[in-house]
C-alpha cells in the first residue's frame, strides 16, 4: 500500500509499505481520509514518536476492510472513525480512570504506524461506528473535537462565563463553537492570522482581534483558553485572567517553550491554571456531538489533497494556509 513516512527529523515522503495485518482484536481500515495537526509538526521535528520513521495520522475515519479472528462486534463495509489512543491499563493512571497520562502513553499515529495510508490498523474498541448521514471523509474531524471536549471536561463548564481563545485555527474554532453550547456569555477570539480571524467571525464569535488590547475588557476574562501553542500568545493569556478565572493550556508547545507566572498574583485573585492532553472518555461524546451537527465540515475543512502530496500538506500547515487539512487516499 502506499502511506506516507516520517523518515527522520524534516524529511516526510511518499512510498510503497507492507499491507497492515489485523491482530486478533484489530480491525482493518480503508482510510477515507486523514487530518493534519500541530502533533504531526512535532514528529517530524523529532518529538512525541520514539523512533523513526513512523507512518503518521492518528485522525483518520474509514471504512472497515479486514477484521481480526475475535472481532464480532463490527463487520466488513461499516464505516467508522477511530480513537488513536492506546493506554497500558496497568499503570497506577489508567488504574485511576486518567489513561491520557499513561506512564506507557502511544497513539495510532504517533507511535505506531497510523491513518496517512491507504490502509490502518486498530483496535476495534477504538473504534466507533458512524450513522449513515455521515459522510465518512469529514469524519477526520471527530479525533480534534474529542480533545476540545476533553478541554471543556477540564474546565468543568462555566455558566455565563467570559471567554477569550487565542488561535483560530481548527482547534480555537472548536473551542469557539463548544464554548458557545456550554453557556459563554461571550466568545472572544484572537490571532493574527486575518483569514482564520474571519472565520472565527463567521462562526459568530462575540469579538475578533489581532491583540486582546483591541477588545473592551479591562477586567480580564474569566477564562481563557491558549489554542496556539505560542509563547507570546500564552504569556499574554496568563495576564489576560480575570479574578478567580482560569487559564487553559489546549494548545500544544514545543518542549522549549516556557512563560513566566506571577505567584503572588495566582495566590491574591485565586487564578487557576490548567492543562488539557489529547483524548480522555470523550471520543464516543465527540462522534455524537458531530453526528448531531455540531461542526460544520464545510467550513472546517479547507484543503483535501490526495495522499501523494502529504509533503505539500506539511508545507501548507506549517505555513499557517487555511484550517483543517486533511488527505484522502
Amino acid at each position: 500500500m502506499r502511506a506516507a513516512i516520517v523518515e527522520a527529523p524534516g524529511k516526510v515522503s511518499v512510498t510503497t509499505v507492507p499491507d497492515p495485518t489485523p491482530g486478533p482484536r484489530d480491525v482493518v481500515v480503508k482510510v477515507a481520509s486523514c487530518g493534519l495537526c500541530g502533533t504531526d509538526l512535532h514528529i517530524l521535528q523529532g518529538e512525541f514518536a520514539p523512533t523513526l520513521p513512523i507512518v503518521p495520522g492518528h485522525e483518520f475515519a474509514g471504512e472497515i476492510v479486514g477484521l481480526g479472528a475475535d472481532v464480532t462486534e463490527l463487520s466488513i463495509g461499516d464505516k467508522v472513525a477511530v480513537d488513536p489512543s492506546l493506554h497500558c491499563h496497568e499503570c497506577r493512571y489508567c488504574r485511576s480512570g486518567r489513561g491520557n497520562l499513561c506512564d506507557n502513553w502511544a497513539a495510532i499515529g504517533v507511535t505506531v504506524p497510523g491513518g496517512a495510508a491507504e490502509f490502518a490498523v486498530a483496535p476495534v474498541a477504538n473504534c466507533v461506528r458512524l450513522p449513515e448521514h455521515i459522510d465518512v471523509r469529514d469524519a477526520a474531524l471527530i479525533e480534534p473535537l474529542s480533545c476540545a471536549v476533553r478541554g471543556y471536561d477540564v474546565l468543568n463548564g462555566n455558566l455565563g462565563a467570559q471567554v477569550l481563545i487565542y488561535g483560530s485555527g481548527t482547534m480555537g474554532l472548536m473551542m469557539l463553537e463548544l464554548a458557545k453550547r456550554t453557556g459563554a456569555a461571550s466568545v472572544d477570539v484572537l490571532d493574527v492570522n486575518a483569514q482564520r480571524l474571519a472565520t472565527a467571525t463567521t462562526l459568530g464569535c462575540t469579538g475578533a482581534a489581532a491583540r486582546a488590547d483591541e477588545l473592551d475588557r479591562p477586567g480580564g476574562w474569566d477564562v481563557v483558553i491558549d489554542a496556539t501553542g505560542n509563547a507570546g500568545a500564552i504569556q499574554d493569556g496568563l495576564g489576560r485572567v480575570a479574578k478567580g478565572g482560569t487559564f487553559l493550556q489546549f494548545g500544544v508547545s514545543d518542549y522549549a517553550t516556557t512563560a513566566v507566572i506571577e505567584p503572588y498574583r495566582i495566590y491574591n485573585q485565586e487564578i487557576t491554571i490548567t492543562g488539557s492532553m489529547a483524548v480522555l472518555h470523550s471520543y464516543e461524546r465527540a462522534a455524537a456531538l458531530f453526528a448531531s451537527g455540531v461542526l460544520d465540515a464545510s467550513v472546517f475543512i479547507s484543503d483535501r489533497l490526495p495522499l501523494e502530496q502529504y509533503p505539500r500538506a506539511i508545507e501548507r500547515f506549517q505555513a499557517g494556509i487555511g484550517r483543517k487539512i486533511v488527505v484522502e487516499p
